[in-house]
């Protein structure tokens, strides 16, 4: 592990050649000519909430995930927030800058409650809705603008949803804790200032863009509106002739909204921890370019392996590449999101195909490249199992479920089957007649191949049959040939499952 500080691009890509992670705070900014520099770059953690210093398409696009901490600091932001507005509804620093100056003019510093104030929160989401409690502690009134949000979700919190226009008419404290996007750049403008009440005061604890600050001054200066405390910046560190700077009746904090004790603490320990699951090959809980896995309470992460590794056998059983896969859902996969069950198929079933770096960061996109068309069905009636996960491709139809929580494929090409998700795998398609599997478990003794499972299905006595044998090591090419040669074998395949090329279980 290596720590620095303040690195300018041209030295940061000099020393991530070998790089497997990367943690970021706000001032690094990782753009592609860095991510180029690092081939071997696995995931790029931000240990924080935002990521606009992080090129994310192009990390996308090599396959990093992105991570970041959006819980860590959330507690730390809303509370600076409703410190800024303690501070300046009662003028805190002025008069703290005044006593120190030897005066004691108290008359100066009239100031206001926060009870029964009127605060207009624009986003309720991880940060807006937990100023939302503890403003309600403070005996506020709460109106909310949230495209995204449910009138039960506000009602909950105590707030009532209105149109942005109508938030900027009628709140005390203008709130803003809304992502940076397009649309919010620049949401606050002259416009927008100029609907705001001459007694009311904006405070901003999310991106410096929301805010256009020069038209923020010139309202203050004019006494449009009666204050603002803003602990965010477009440019950072706030250049020296900043016109904010000089605007009466501001508090300006410099980015301090997420730093306590407690949440470095958090944002730390969420970061490396998902840092730790991308290097151990388990989808990252927070990826912000990748599907969220479903929640271990119904299997999520074993749901999201045991799809892969269907995707992984389908392709391996394939003649040729494929063009199209179908997805089906049945059971209690239907309460859950497909999302990382798709992009988990389509990783294992790209990976055997694709030269390049495949995981769910950015599998869907190789399989649009690739024109891979991938179609997904919802079954409320399935055969034998409760819940079933099915990938077909081609010709090719393989099934899994959880047994006792652990991942199965429990159907390949028409059999009935129970198979383990790991291991070297060698699959007949033979007669049923007394003899064939001693024949073939002689074989592999005498190469020193050794079998950790063998399973036999069949569609009757003495008819087609389907044998799987999961071995701890490969199969010889020669030996394999040798099987097909035999009597009623009609076909002989092998695959890999959770295993690298090359590598034997141990």
């Amino acid at each position: 592990m290596r720590v620095t500080k303040g690195l300018p691009e041209s030295e940061l890509t000099s020393i991530l050649a070998g790089a497997s992670a990367l943690v970021v705070r706000s001032e690094t900014r990782v753009t592609a000519r860095v991510l180029d520099a690092a081939p071997d770059l696995m995931v790029v953690g931000r240990a924080g909430v935002g990521i606009d210093n992080i090129d994310v398409p192009a990390a996308t696009a090599r396959g990093v995930y992105v991570v970041n901490a959006p819980f860590g600091n959330v507690v730390a932001a809303a509370e600076h927030a409703l410190a800024l507005v303690l501070a300046l509804l009662r003028s805190i620093p002025a008069a703290d800058a005044s006593i120190r100056a030897q005066h004691w003019t108290r008359t100066n510093f009239m100031g206001s409650e926060l009870r029964g104030k009127m605060l207009g929160l624009i986003g309720i989401g991880r940060v807006g809705s937990l100023v939302a409690r503890r403003a309600a502690g403070f005996e506020m009134q709460i109106i909310a603008h949230d495209p995204f949000a449910t009138e039960a979700v506000a009602r909950g919190l105590g707030a009532t949803l209105v149109e942005l226009d109508d938030l900027l008419a009628t709140a005390d404290v203008v709130s803003l804790h809304t992502p940076l996007t397009e649309r919010t750049r620049g949401l606050i403008d002259a416009g927008a200032l100029a609907k705001m009440k001459r007694t009311a005061v904006v405070v901003n604890c999310s991106r410096g863009e929301v805010i256009d600050v020069d038209a923020l001054a010139d309202a203050l200066e004019r006494g449009a509106i009666a204050g603002a405390a803003l602990d965010v910046f477009a440019t950072e560190p706030l250049p020296a002739d900043a016109r904010i700077r000089r605007a009466p009746r501001t508090v300006l904090t410099p980015h301090i909204a997420g730093s306590t004790r407690e949440a470095q603490t958090n944002v730390a320990v969420d970061v490396v921890k998902q840092i730790l699951d991308v290097l151990d090959g388990r989808p990252a809980r927070d990826a912000v370019n990748a599907p969220r896995p479903p929640s271990d309470e119904v299997g999520g992460a074993a749901w999201v392996r045991l799809a892969e590794r269907l995707g992984s056998l389908a392709a391996q059983l394939l003649e040729s590449r494929p063009d199209a896969v179908e997805l089906r859902y049945s059971g209690a996969l239907l309460e859950l999101d497909p999302e990382p069950l798709r992009a988990s198929a389509a990783k294992g079933l790209l990976e055997s195909f694709s030269e390049q770096r495949v995981n769910l960061v950015n599998a869907m996109a190789i399989a649009r490249e690739r024109g891979l068309d991938v179609a997904e069905r919802r079954e409320a009636e399935v055969d034998r199992y409760a819940t079933l996960l099915t990938v077909r491709v081609g010709g090719t139809e393989v099934r899994g479920t959880l047994v006792q929580g652990e991942p199965r494929i429990v159907y390949i090409d028409g059999f009935w089957v129970d198979v383990p998700i790991e291991g070297h795998l060698l699959l007949t398609k033979h007669h049923d007649k007394p003899g064939l599997v001693g024949r073939v478990g002689t074989l592999l003794g005498e190469n020193d191949v050794n079998i950790s499972s063998m399973q036999v299905g069949r569609l009757h006595p003495r008819g087609a049959a389907l044998m799987i044998l999961t071995l701890d090591d490969p199969v010889p090419d020669a030996v394999r040939e040798q099987i097909g040669s035999f009597a009623d074998v009609a076909e002989v395949r092998t695959a890999r499952l959770g295993v690298p090329q090359g590598a034997a279980l141990v």
